[in-house]
């Protein structure tokens, strides 16, 4: 058997940091993003001797891995063991205690045993390296949520209703929120699924159950069609205004028949609205650009006129790329980049509009806790980077090469427009309004964003 231990102290009273594990999300806010790891089911909670499967690794490989939670001390220790799974033993014990200044001390412990039959040595190693990848990401995420929820801490927990809850940004938004005490209900579009925390809704119909959203403090619209994943025909375009423009109308209109209404109406937008600029710094009273894009932010945002004519604060989000490996622009780019055939795109010279996925969220969260915000809000940190110096950072991080450029011409044919406006354009913005309005960047470098996002 190996016994591996780590600790680690935060500014927080013991029982505000075993609260936040004992919340929903909590375990999918500390799975390492980049280890291809999912929760597929639950039964019942650690308080009472629940199971918890997680699915791990990709496609064929991928296996379940069952924990039951065997012992709880309230405000002081749960453990996990492992019911069926890689490991001939697996026992880990989460403790919490005071650290005699008022912060707490985390220590974590696992007791374990490689699989039979495997050389023990060499595995044992690789697997205690993973691990301390593993806790260095956990410790800062615990680190960075709790901070979070701490700067905007309400009187009272919110309500937040979320659409597209279960892509990449949404389902990610849903945990943090839920870790942070905070009441999430999520808008599904079938009525078969909406049961005790979710809210049907259909906008192709234009129809929401205004009974379940009765009670919400807030609203955050992420749903639309993806951009990515294509060449951009006709009928996609349509789908991709259609979806937004028609989308955020329907949410706006039944947030404006609500009594109360909630406090705010938090809409997804995309830097894409201020169109190809080149190196022009963009805040957000810059102008708007032209393209297929530039149109449809502008659509998208005019939809939200409604829940502005009934008073609700109205936010749009102008979203820039939102960097994670578990999603998004990154997850597309990892296979190429890991097996050394990444390289810049065109001349490179384009700016990509970047933001770590925790500040994605802290910015939605600021917006949501802040008053004075309203309008337009950039989604992106404060030091956008063009896309060769983006792409020799992830090459660093990742300690491979980046030396097979992609053409302008091969990005021209493989993707049409979609490549032309997404790949090969780009927008220099910075996020002006959250910084006045005091948002403070939890990773405001591109190298130190992947580094947390990957492990590395």
């Amino acid at each position: 058997m190996a016994i591996f231990r780590r600790s680690h102290r935060l500014p927080h009273q013991p029982a505000e940091v075993f609260a936040w594990h004992m919340r929903p999300g909590a375990l999918e806010r500390l799975l390492p993003p980049w280890e291809n790891v999912r929760v597929v089911a639950r039964e019942g909670g650690i308080a009472d001797g629940g199971t918890v499967t997680v699915r791990v690794g990709p496609g064929p490989l991928k296996l379940k891995w069952t924990v039951r939670h065997t012992e709880y001390e309230e405000g002081a220790l749960f453990r996990d063991e492992q019911v069926r799974g890689p490991f001939n033993h697996w026992v880990h014990t989460h403790r919490f205690s005071s650290d005699g200044n008022g912060g707490c001390r985390v220590e974590d412990e696992i007791d374990w045993s490689p699989p039979l039959n495997v050389d023990a040595a060499p595995f044992v190693r690789r697997i205690e390296r993973t691990f301390e990848r593993s806790f260095d990401f956990r410790y800062q995420r615990l680190t960075n949520d709790l901070a979070l929820h701490r700067r905007y801490r309400q009187r009272r927990p919110l309500t937040v209703a979320i659409s597209g809850s279960s892509g990449f940004l949404g389902r990610n938004l849903r945990h943090f929120l839920a870790t942070g005490g905070h009441r999430v209900l999520r808008l599904v579009r079938s009525r078969a699924k909406a049961i005790e925390g979710a809210v049907y809704w259909d906008p192709r119909r234009r129809e929401v159950d205004h009974a379940g959203l009765e009670g919400a403090d807030a609203i955050v619209h992420l749903a639309g069609e993806p951009l990515l994943g294509g060449r951009w025909s006709e009928a996609k375009k349509l789908a991709i205004l259609q979806s937004r423009r028609d989308g955020t109308e329907c949410i706006a209109r039944a947030a404006a028949r609500l009594s109360p209404p909630p406090r705010v109406l938090v809409c997804a937008s995309a830097v894409g609205y201020y169109g190809n600029r080149g190196d022009e710094k963009l805040t957000e009273q810059s102008r708007a650009g032209r393209g297929f894009l530039a149109e449809v932010c502008r659509e998208w945002e005019l939809a939200a006129a409604p829940a502005r004519r009934a008073g609700i604060r109205v936010v749009h989000l102008r979203q820039g790329v939102a960097l994670s490996p578990d999603g998004g622009a990154l997850q597309l780019m990892l296979p190429a980049f890991r097996a050394g055939a990444g390289g810049r795109l065109g001349s490179g010279r384009q700016y990509l509009p970047w933001i770590g996925l925790d500040d994605t969220l802290g910015v939605i969260l600021h917006a949501i806790a802040t008053p004075e915000i309203h309008g337009p809000i950039n989604v992106t940190a404060p030091f956008p980077v063009t896309n060769a110096t983006f792409t020799s950072t992830l090459g660093r991080v990742l300690r491979r090469p980046t030396l097979l450029p992609v053409p302008s011409l091969a990005v021209h044919a493989l993707m049409g427009e979609m490549g032309r406006t997404v790949l090969l354009g780009g927008q220099r913005a910075v996020p002006a309004k959250a910084e006045k309005t005091g948002y403070e960047f939890l990773h405001p470098s591109i190298e130190e964003v992947l580094r947390f996002g990957l492990g590395a």
